[in-house]
């Protein structure tokens, strides 16, 4: 096997009321989650992970779209979207980087989405029930705010030393009560433009 897996997850979150008040289109949020045994446990520094990357990534990029496919419905309702892997107490973070850092990974998610904008990213170490945070924006729009959100998740027996758990995020819907505007709207405030924010 290209990759050991030894469970998958997969979590829907619903809000259906946030500030006292009833969201006018419930927020839903999806993560898909495998726990992997790390490909490099015990092997030391391994200089060159290109071989297990190709053989792990494309094989984990599959399975986890497919699940958040199958849980939303399609590919054209995800709105916003994102990754995260955290890496067991014997990895490196770059372990945990290498699963979802490449192409092999997030390109099946992208092409099943439609997608334009990178997907945001949390990579991570810690031990079994470790924080599992997924950050999530629009899949065409890194401006728009009312889809920076982030998943918060954990699971209990996972990752243990020698493993790593990988996930993907989706939203249908973003805040349900949005009201802080848009980037470009500060942006234009500012007298700044999009490929130099700070003015720099």
């Amino acid at each position: 096997m290209p990759i050991e897996i030894r469970k998958t997850l997969l979590q829907v979150e619903t809000t259906l009321v946030e500030g006292g008040k009833s969201a006018p289109v419930p927020l839903k949020l999806y993560s898909a989650i495998a726990v992997v045994k790390n490909p490099w446990a015990g092997a030391g520094y391994v200089d060159n992970l290109k071989p297990e990357i190709h053989a792990a990534a494309p094989v984990l990029g599959e399975l986890l779209t497919k699940m958040i496919i199958d849980a939303v419905g399609s590919g054209e309702a995800v709105e916003a979207y994102g990754k995260s892997a955290i890496v067991g107490l014997d990895g490196e973070i770059e372990h945990a980087s290498a699963l979802i850092h490449t192409l092999r990974f997030g390109n099946h998610y992208r092409q099943a989405v439609g997608a334009k904008s990178y997907l945001a990213f949390c990579n991570t170490r810690g031990p079994a029930n470790a924080p599992l945070m997924i950050p999530l924006m629009d899949k065409n729009d890194e401006g728009r705010r009312s889809h920076y959100l982030t998943i918060q998740t954990a699971v209990p027996d996972a990752p243990a030393a020698n493993e790593i758990v990988v996930a993907l995020g989706a939203s249908v819907g973003g805040r349900p009560h949005h009201r802080i505007g848009d980037r470009y709207q500060d942006l234009k405030d500012l007298g700044q433009d999009v490929a130099n924010p700070a003015g720099v």
